[in-house]
């Protein structure tokens, strides 16, 4: 067996391992929280809400095992058992061009393994979210979203996938560094069409007609120094109770977006303490500087992928022969299929530095509407989405963007006292 074979074994291995450890250690610290409402939410949130919080998130995280599992057999199978050698040879029956070949055998390969995780995902929703009272969906819409999803993919990926291909077979040893202002091109592009073009073939969005509410959000972004394109409503109860806020696009297309579950639960003024946590993101130039990351990122990887295509370990200790390899297709495939495998124990890195700008928007939204209001949005918003006060620390660590909820809360205390 290649040496670089046992190594990808052991990183399957010990990922998959972490993983369900940690989901074991979240249900057992959330059950064992479950009996008694956190000190100081005590007044806020019941102890059934809280025990419905509990029981969600248990739920939640079982149901996680099954797609963990469903995962690493089929990386095996497609991997190490010779699924994509299989397919290779298949396609190669069908197409000679190593560019069309190379982008018919990866759309190919996430079509089967996203096709795996639909009933899953039929399970979360209509199983879980159904039980708990927050979904909303049909499975008509269910199906309808999945195949516009499916087609926007393609439109989308399928341009994209050709001309990094291309890159790799056409501009020799240097073609990472193409392909990487191709990608920058590409997310810069997404980004400016989201919020006018796809967006809006998922959810309605109406103008915000609200005026008390218009006039004093509007008088929070002329103080905060932000202009948007406009400020919207989204229909998110079509699909699901949960509510949230955002503001998405950069430029002339940035705009701010509520939730409709949003603005009927939380009043005028907690509705302005959460703008003006999401307008702390922008002051922070959060938004900007996670962009940079990614691409910086993104451009270590693609030099990666460059150094590993010339490799034959590479590929026959992933259970591809190097004779099988039809173009520099394989070589991005496999790189992009088991890079999660080799990166999961980064994750707690993201969710600090997630956290830590978290932590500054709720500073920057102290600072510039209330600490309170924003306190007791999150606490009814943690309750209305029967979020956890009380998960595991381990477990959060490694997945939370967000501070758990009573670290949260006392930040903010501190902030209104200060």
């Amino acid at each position: 067996m290649q040496t670089f074979t046992l190594v990808f074994i052991f990183a399957l291995l010990l990922t998959t391992l972490t993983q369900i450890w940690l989901a074991a250690r979240h249900i057992g610290h959330v059950r064992t929280h479950r009996g008694k409402v956190p000190e100081e939410f005590a007044s806020q949130i019941s102890l059934s809400d809280h025990q419905k919080a509990a029981d969600y998130t248990c739920a939640k995280t079982r149901a996680g095992y099954p797609g963990i599992l469903l995962h690493v057999a089929l990386l095996l199978v497609i991997t190490l058992g010779g699924g994509l050698n299989a397919l290779s040879e298949f396609w190669a029956g069908w197409l000679s061009d190593h560019v069309l070949h190379g982008m018919v055998l990866i759309i190919s390969t996430f079509f089967i393994m996203s096709a795996a995780d639909i009933p899953l995902n039929y399970y979360r929703t209509f199983v879980i979210e159904e039980q708990y009272g927050f979904n909303k969906m049909t499975p008509a819409m269910f199906f309808t979203d999945l195949i516009k999803q499916s087609v926007l993919g393609l439109l989308l990926g399928a341009p994209l996938l050709f001309c990094v291909l291309w890159l790799m077979e056409k501009m020799g040893e240097s073609w990472w560094l193409y392909a990487w202002f191709a990608w920058i091109a590409f997310n810069l592009f997404v980004l400016a069409i989201f919020p006018t073009w796809i967006a809006p073939l998922f959810n309605k969005f109406t103008p915000l007609e609200d005026a008390t509410l218009k006039t004093r959000i509007e008088q929070l972004m002329s103080k905060c120094g932000f202009k948007a394109s406009g400020l919207f409503v989204m229909d998110g109860s079509r699909r699901s109770n949960h509510g949230n806020a955002y503001f998405t696009g950069f430029g002339k297309t940035k705009r701010i977006v509520f939730f409709d579950t949003l603005l009927a639960r939380l009043n005028p003024s907690e509705i302005e303490a959460v703008l003006a946590h999401e307008l702390g993101h922008f002051k922070h130039r959060h938004v900007i500087k996670r962009i940079v990351i990614s691409f910086a990122m993104s451009l270590a990887f693609l030099w990666l992928l460059g150094f590993l295509m010339g490799q034959s370990w590479f590929y026959e200790g992933l259970g591809v022969t190097v004779a099988a390899v039809p173009s520099t297709a394989m070589a991005l495939l496999l790189f992009f299929l088991v890079m999660p495998v080799f990166t999961f124990l980064l994750h707690p890195i993201s969710s600090i530095y997630s956290r830590k700008h978290e932590f500054e928007a709720d500073a920057y939204a102290a600072q510039n509407a209330s600490a309170d209001d924003l306190i007791h949005a999150l606490v009814k918003l943690y309750q209305d989405n029967a979020a956890t006060l009380t998960p595991d620390p381990l477990h959060s660590a490694f997945y939370d963007s967000h501070p758990p909820a009573a670290i949260r809360v006392a930040h903010l205390q501190n902030q209104g006292q200060a």
